[in-house]
């Protein structure tokens, strides 16, 4: 494929290959887009704001992971291979990795407590990412 340590990922069946999707991708990065822009909503819940702040992070996770040519089934690898198909460091993935974590806890256990300042810092780095992936794919 392209990128070592992704096709290892692929040989122990955390990722799959398939050929990349311009289409997809710009989709996918749209939906990031729109996402961001409903958890900057005030008019919204705090629990709605983080949740698309949420999914707005996946989406454009799952677009650089769909670049480079590859899918995962598994939320927590989309975000821990952004080391790899954006050159993230581990401490700026590890914050949506946090996400990822209240997210299922709200999902499977029912419960989410989340401040305005965590749902801020999420907006800011889910920003950022979407530029990365943008800057990436030339979209």
């Amino acid at each position: 494929m392209g990128l070592p340590a992704l096709d290892n990922l692929l040989r122990i069946g955390q990722l799959k290959a398939e050929p990349r999707n311009e289409i997809e991708v710009k989709r996918m990065l749209a939906m990031a887009q729109t996402r961001l822009i409903d958890a900057q909503l005030v008019s919204l819940s705090t629990e709605g704001r983080f949740t698309s702040a949420y999914n707005a992070a996946h989406a454009a996770a799952l677009a650089a992971l769909r670049w480079h040519g590859y899918r995962s089934e598994n939320r927590y690898t989309v975000f821990q291979c952004l080391t790899h198909t954006l050159s993230w460091p581990a401490s700026r993935w590890r914050v949506l990795d946090a996400a990822h974590q209240k997210r299922n806890l709200a999902e499977y256990e029912g419960f989410l407590e989340v401040e305005e300042s965590s749902i801020s810092e999420l907006c800011a780095l889910v920003t950022d990412h979407i530029a990365d992936v943008t800057k990436l794919t030339g979209m």
